[in-house]
């Protein structure tokens, strides 16, 4: 199974050009979209999942044109959006059943195997009785991927997944992610670096629009091997090391500024080697002008 976006550009009525010749091509298992806010992520992860048109390209997903057949697309696709809107009132399994029927499981038999198969996987069945809306942020999520996960998609999309869940919720999603991924395309759309190199053995990375890397993060992060320096400096300096470095990422430590900076070697004797991460991947690559 194999995901191939050709020149696939987008732009509003009011002008912005929120995706600019996207090329990419994803195949089975995680592939994680990185990008800050207004990059053109959900744009991108709305024109896969049939939401809005495209102005010009093309996403093949293998040999299904996803922009000319709609329909078939709806079939084989899971879709959890970031903004997931559900009914507050309704219990878990009343919910997960009317999404079933919506998605064409009309056996009464066949329906209740697949809602509960879903909400055990989810680790939900035992909250199955309660509103959704008495549930954590991190269950609301599970219960998104449950109704992503029905009639076997062969591609799952979820937007900005983690955003807000405590540290253990985060987990069971980073699990449950790992899980589904094993055997179909999932892509995750998501800004927070971590969950990326966490979960996705390939990767692409977008800001204003363009895809600016593509590739393995592995590989990116040994591509900069030798090229990330650290230095703790005072908040008075930072405006001239900006000057006079290319500083890709700031925070403080005790009462300092840490400033990683990219250099091919060494800027001068007071910084320091650091072994590169994927956030420094990812500063370096949003930074570059």
């Amino acid at each position: 199974m194999q995901l191939k976006i050709t020149n696939l550009s987008k732009t509003y009525s009011n002008g912005l050009k929120a995706l600019n010749n996207i090329n990419l091509e994803i195949n089975s298992g995680m592939f994680g979209l990185l990008g800050p806010n207004g990059a053109g992520k959900s744009s991108l992860m709305r024109t896969i999942s049939t939401l809005q048109e495209a102005d010009s390209g093309s996403i093949m997903l293998d040999d299904l044109d996803m922009l000319k057949k709609k329909d078939e697309v709806r079939k084989l696709l899971g879709y959890l959006p970031q903004d997931f809107g559900f009914y507050p009132k309704v219990s878990a399994w009343d919910m997960i059943n009317h999404f079933a029927i919506l998605k064409g499981i009309d056996n009464p038999k066949e329906r209740k195997e697949v809602c509960e198969a879903l909400l055990n996987q989810t680790n939900l069945w035992e909250a199955r009785k309660r509103n959704i809306g008495d549930y954590s942020g991190g269950m609301r999520q599970r219960f998104g991927i449950a109704q992503a996960l029905l009639g076997n998609p062969k591609l799952v999309i979820v937007d900005e997944p983690t955003a807000g869940l405590d540290p253990m919720e985060r987990n069971r999603f980073h699990n449950l992610l790992s899980e589904i991924g094993e055997n179909i395309i999932v892509i995750l759309s998501t800004h927070i670096v971590e969950d990326v190199r966490n979960l996705c053995s390939n990767m692409a990375i977008m800001n204003q629009g363009q895809v600016l890397l593509y590739g393995k993060p592995t590989q990116a992060i040994d591509d900069m091997k030798g090229k990330i320096w650290v230095k703790l400096i005072d908040k008075e300096q930072l405006e001239e090391h900006r000057k006079n470095f290319r500083v890709i990422s700031t925070k403080v430590v005790e009462g300092k500024i840490q400033v990683h900076v990219y250099h091919e070697s060494q800027p001068d004797a007071s910084f320091t080697a650091v072994t590169a991460d994927l956030e420094d991947v990812y500063f370096a690559t949003i930074t570059n002008k």
